[in-house]
């Protein structure tokens, strides 16, 4: 397994990254010719050079240091893993670990009000774009929850993280309950699965209550053909937008599709199975340390009744933790409460500690 860290080679408008000004310039061995094209746009805009002709310095590598805009202080961290896939992760703030999964089709930055606000109070916050989202790479393999958790796991490995509390959202409850059920809990202090997707979502004989095969053929005609406009619709009923009353801003649906459009229409496709079809039933039965259940009432992408409720009752000791009228995306919706309810958890499980 290798684990490097290099300067990012993506323009701020694709990437997230607050300003042209924040990015730095990777050294041109890692850069495409697409990326040096996208680069010079962003970095011409507060330079004031054509961008045709910073363009043609990148890939010649003649910009000198000093006029690269903060060159250096925006760092990539990626690991690549035994198939070959770079798998990327932010690492934040310092004290009790927490990592953070996410959910589809979206990428880590999801986390980022929940990130921001525990590195704040004295935790250490990891996320990982899971592989064919996000800043990851696009691999045609893994592309299900053995994948998905295996390269969790080297994250964790190769990072060396102790005692974490691992939180998933929807996909990414998934994602942690197989880590646990691939790897053990030996690295685990506690898990928050957030509307979560086990035990399993699909309709079957042994899950009567499940939604049928038809709903996530749907899913998958979205991500096959006009993925762009699936998307936007998506994000509607994901944050509960489509409810009487509701004030979700244009920028928590804008978001959504953003980070949608970043995963790899091949890697969305198969996700679709993997979060659907996956059994967790054993998974969860493997949860040998607290675990808080959260989810909201008003779920209409994981329905409630057939996914926390029934988690919660093949969890050894969980701790349930509802929100009447949330949606699926109510880590955006309801993110000081969120917040509040995640930091009041890990203090239990950390008692003692510096953070808590």
């Amino acid at each position: 397994m290798e684990i490097t860290s290099t300067n990012s080679a993506v323009p701020a408008r694709a990437r997230g990254i607050e300003s042209p000004g924040d990015v730095g310039v990777a050294s041109k061995s890692t850069l495409t010719r697409r990326d040096v094209l996208l680069r010079g746009a962003a970095l011409a805009a507060t330079m004031g050079i054509p961008s045709t002709a910073i363009a043609t310095q990148l890939i010649s590598g003649s910009i000198p240091a000093s006029h690269q805009p903060n060159s250096g202080e925006k760092q990539m961290s990626t690991i690549t893993v035994k198939d070959g896939t770079t798998i990327y992760y932010k690492d934040w703030g310092k004290g009790p670990v927490v990592t953070f999964s996410h959910g589809w089709p979206l990428n880590s930055d999801a986390w980022d009000g929940q990130m921001l606000f525990l590195a704040q109070n004295g935790y250490r916050c990891v996320a990982v774009d899971r592989r064919g989202h996000g800043r990851s790479s696009q691999p045609s393999v893994g592309n299900d929850m053995n994948g998905y958790a295996d390269d969790l796991a080297a994250v964790i490995d190769a990072l060396d993280l102790k005692n974490a509390t691992l939180i998933g959202h929807s996909t990414g409850g998934g994602e942690v309950a197989r880590y646990v059920g691939r790897h053990g809990s030996k690295r685990v202090a506690a898990a928050v699965l957030v509307a979560a997707v086990p035990p399993i979502m699909l309709k079957t004989a042994a899950n009567p209550e499940g939604l049928p095969m038809d709903v996530f053929d749907a899913i998958r005609a979205g991500v096959a053909n006009d993925r762009s406009q699936f998307y936007k619709d998506l994000a509607v009923q994901f944050y509960g937008a489509n409810r009487p009353g509701a004030k979700v801003s244009q920028g928590i649906l804008d978001q959504f599709w953003l980070w949608s459009m970043q995963a790899g229409a091949l890697n969305a496709y198969e996700s679709v199975k993997a979060f659907s079809e996956t059994d967790f039933s054993e998974d969860l039965k493997k949860f040998d340390f607290p675990t808080l259940v959260l989810h909201g009432e008003d779920d209409q992408i994981v329905p409630v009744k057939d996914s926390a409720r029934k988690s919660a009752k093949l969890i050894k000791g969980a701790e349930e933790l509802y929100y009447p009228g949330a949606p699926h995306g109510l880590t955006a919706t309801h993110q000081d409460r969120v917040n509040a309810d995640l930091l009041a958890f890990l203090k239990k499980v950390h008692k003692g500690s510096k953070a808590a």
